[in-house]
């Protein structure tokens, strides 16, 4: 994967139109969990951007919107769906807060894990 598609593949987790059912913002949205392996390849999407803009000091409009949704409103559903009874995977916060830290990893230019 590279830095383009991996820019595009991370916007478009986050289009909620009908044209995006598997869209990781629109599963959730829909009390869905991911599909198998998109979280892997988010994740790798995530590293991508990183390796691409770690010496950057700007990042566009779109990709930083896209960062903020992946971290912020996916923390939002999973807590929402929580409490109206979603029964999502085991492992979802776990891998929602690898996102988190992976996209702080780009903003601050520092790779950081979960352990």
């Amino acid at each position: 994967m590279n830095y383009e598609t991996a820019r595009k593949f991370l916007i478009d987790q986050t289009i909620t139109t009908d044209d995006s059912q598997d869209a990781l913002l629109r599963r959730m949205q829909q009390g869905k969990p991911p599909v198998p392996g998109q979280i892997t390849s988010l994740l790798l999407a995530l590293k991508v951007v990183f390796e691409g803009l770690k010496d950057a000091s700007t990042i566009d409009k779109d990709l930083a919107y896209a960062l903020y949704q992946l971290t912020i409103k996916t923390q939002m559903l999973f807590a929402a769906g929580r409490k109206v009874g979603v029964d999502w995977p085991p492992l979802l916060r776990e891998d929602l807060m690898r996102i988190s830290l992976a996209t702080e990893s780009i903003f601050s230019g520092n790779w950081q894990s979960l352990h």
